[in-house]
């Protein structure tokens, strides 16, 4: 056949009419089900189903096409068509013009509904919403501390480690809502009231349990408990030498699961089946690290405990790769904090990871620590955001996922999708103080005060009268204005008060109240008394102490002072260059000595550690403190700018329980920014109604 006669068949038999309108509706139906189904909780293999059919329904109904043909009279064969019609031509052109404006309808509209549900999907992914969905209540679980009964007081480790370890499994099942263990903590092993727990963590059952670890020998006991009505659905104990300890977890997790009605996938039921590790010595360091990582909220030295404890996991095993991992993001976490952000740390924390993806490059415990790294060395936030994603396929229960998008989206001034990812973590961490906690300071940022009081409130409800979170709601007090309320939260505060976070908030609750006498008393007391944990924290507040004196009037004093503070962060600054605490303690210890070019760069030094992608970081606390020295040197005009632009932006403090945002209340109350209240334009950002 000719090849224009054969496409001039294909146009006379409708295939290319066809082939778009296939085309056109089976886009619309694939946008149907990726969009549509996970609103309604259709299974994902229902969407697959329907993609399969339409890939396989094209070649056919292009055939069907080419060998049939739509008349009035039904579907006929085309070679049974008389291509005359008998009827008038214009009868015949009518019905062709009519059909084929039909055509056309079809193809415009179903375009138009395809790409509103394409834009749509698009739209909602990019607000936060990708992560899976929490499993129903039927099948919502919290696993409360399991009791140690052994014997020697300091196998407890061994208890919290098996904990930790079905928790672990547990979080590996996505037909189960699993609570994270910082929300059971708090309980007793065996509670009363078991039917308020359940309905304070938003879940439907209860594990109990213990473990009790003599010499070689481990008994592990639990029970699921119904919590409406204290029904046991499934108890058992397990005896096992400690040499075959490694499969009680799964066991217990496959079990639960069972009695739950949890569906299993072919790869959730392989992932239970892993064993970390055949080595009982390497393991039993792996729970003591866990132990230790636990109590890291309360310490920095936890941290550091927790890893020498998985050094010598991976010591006893070097292919124990969930060790590795855990090694390396504790490296990470250490190295992230104000304490210990050095070059050797963090190339630990990438020789630890190097392994572990050698080792099982695919394990979601890998993928964890890779997605740390990527954020707080690489500062790839958008291929991190990729990798925390992948890790809540395999494990669609980690707190740590929704809590690090949360966290990576407030670096990129992703406000909303913070709130979102935030609001996500809190239904599988109802319970969490810190996390609590980090989505009040994420609407502090946002100046949504009102909303983080609520927060507050919550948190107090968990830890009543805790100094912190009283303090952290003074903070938030400050920056409406209202000092009555913040001095109701701040009881008397010794020198010798060990948090930080209570002892700087008395000051500035005393700066704001002029009470300037009383705030440089306390602070020298603080630096001649207390026992600081490193160098950075005594020069901290040994600046703090400079700076008071010199908004109390005695400039002589201040830069005494500020040069007992300048000896001890320069030497911090050069072991640790990317530290932007550190430059902006020492940017202000310059500009109160009256060196003003080294004030300036040190504040821009600062600033320049953030990348410029990071809005929140780039644009708020750390610009604050080159507004505040400049204030200091004199350069007015520039600090005002700077203030203004602060103003009209959302904010970024260093941690949940550090720093408030400027607000006008503490432009009008604060004495630091006495210098600039003659100029108008610094008085109007106060005296105006915020908008």
């Amino acid at each position: 056949m000719n090849p224009g006669n054969f496409f001039a068949e294909l146009k006379r038999r409708n295939v290319y009419k066809v082939a778009v309108a296939y085309a056109i509706v089976g886009w619309l139906l694939v946008q149907v089900a990726t969009q549509v189904f996970p609103i309604f909780e259709i299974p994902n293999w229902a969407s697959r189903l329907i993609v399969l059919a339409i890939i396989i329904g094209f070649p056919i109904a292009l055939v069907i096409a080419w060998a049939f043909e739509l008349t009035p009279q039904g579907l006929k064969r085309t070679e049974d068509v008389d291509p005359f019609d008998s009827r008038s031509g214009q009868v015949l052109a009518t019905e062709t013009r009519s059909k084929s404006h039909a055509w056309i309808y079809v193809v415009i509209v179903g375009a138009l509904l395809s790409v509103g549900l394409f834009m749509l999907g698009r739209y909602t992914s990019s607000r936060g919403v990708a992560l899976p969905a929490p499993a129903s209540l039927e099948k919502s679980i919290a696993v409360l501390p399991f009791e140690s009964l052994s014997d020697d007081k300091a196998n407890a480790y061994f208890a919290i480690g098996i904990q930790d370890e079905i928790l672990a499994r547990l979080s590996q099942i996505a037909d189960l809502k699993v609570i994270s263990k910082t929300s059971t903590q708090q309980y007793k092993s065996a509670p009363a009231n078991l039917r308020e727990i359940a309905q304070q963590l938003g879940v439907a059952h209860i594990l109990e349990g213990s473990v009790q670890k003599a010499n070689d020998q481990v008994r592990v006991t639990v029970q699921l408990i119904n919590a409406s009505n204290d029904a046991h659905l499934w108890a058992s104990t397990y005896d096992r030498k400690l040499t075959d300890i490694f499969g009680v977890e799964s066991e217990i997790a496959k079990s639960i699961a069972d009695s739950l009605q949890a569906k299993l996938t072919g790869r959730e039921e392989q992932a239970l089946a892993v064993k970390p590790t055949d080595n009982p010595a390497a393991y039993d360091a792996y729970l003591r690290g866990l132990a230790a990582e636990g109590q890291s909220l309360h310490s920095v030295y936890a941290m550091e405990e927790a890893v020498r404890f998985y050094e010598r996991a991976v010591q006893l095993d070097p292919a124990f790769a969930v060790a590795w991992s855990r090694l390396s993001r504790a490296d990470l976490d250490l190295y992230s904090s104000p304490n210990d952000p050095t070059v050797s740390r963090r190339d630990a924390a990438k020789r630890a990871l190097d392994v572990a993806q050698t080792l099982k490059p695919n394990a979601p415990e890998t993928l964890l620590a890779l997605a740390a790294y990527q954020v707080a060395v690489l500062r790839d936030y958008d291929l991190a955001k990729t990798t925390y994603r992948l890790v809540s396929k395999m494990l669609p229960g980690s707190i740590d996922v929704p809590v690090s998008l949360a966290r990576i989206a407030r670096r990129l001034g992703q406000w909303d999708e913070a709130v979102a990812y935030y609001e996500q973590a809190l239904v599988l961490d109802p319970r969490s103080v810190e996390l609590v906690i980090s989505a009040a300071s994420n609407y502090v940022d946002l100046r949504k005060f009102d909303s983080a009081l609520k927060l507050c409130d919550r948190a107090l409800d968990i830890q009543p009268n805790d100094p912190d979170l009283m303090a952290f709601k003074a903070g938030i007090y400050h920056c409406l204005g209202n000092l009555e309320e913040s001095a109701k939260l701040l009881p008397d505060v010794t020198a010798e008060n060990p948090s930080l976070v209570v002892f700087s908030t008395k000051i500035t609750q005393l700066r704001l109240e002029r009470n300037l006498s009383e705030a440089v008393r306390l602070l020298e007391a603080r630096v001649a008394q207390y026992h600081f944990g490193s160098e950075l924290e005594k020069g901290a507040f040994t600046k703090d102490l400079a700076f008071a004196q010199r908004v109390a009037g005695d400039g002589a004093g201040a830069k005494i002072t500020a040069e007992q503070a300048r000896k001890t962060l320069e030497p911090v600054c050069k072991n640790q260059p990317d530290n932007d605490f550190a430059a902006t303690c020492l940017s202000q210890v310059y500009a109160m000595l009256g060196d003003k070019n080294s004030a300036v760069r040190e504040a821009e030094r600062a600033i320049a550690l953030k990348p410029s992608s990071e809005y929140g970081a780039n644009s708020s606390s750390l610009n604050e403190h080159l507004a505040l020295v400049r204030t200091i040197i004199g350069e007015n005009s520039g600090a005002i700018s700077i203030l203004a632009r602060l103003l009209e932006i959302p904010y970024w403090q260093w941690g949940a329980l550090y720093g408030t945002p400027i607000t006008p209340a503490l432009l009008r109350l604060d004495p630091a920014w006495d210098s600039l209240r003659s100029d108008p334009a610094f008085r109007k950002l106060y005296e105006e109604k915020p908008k």
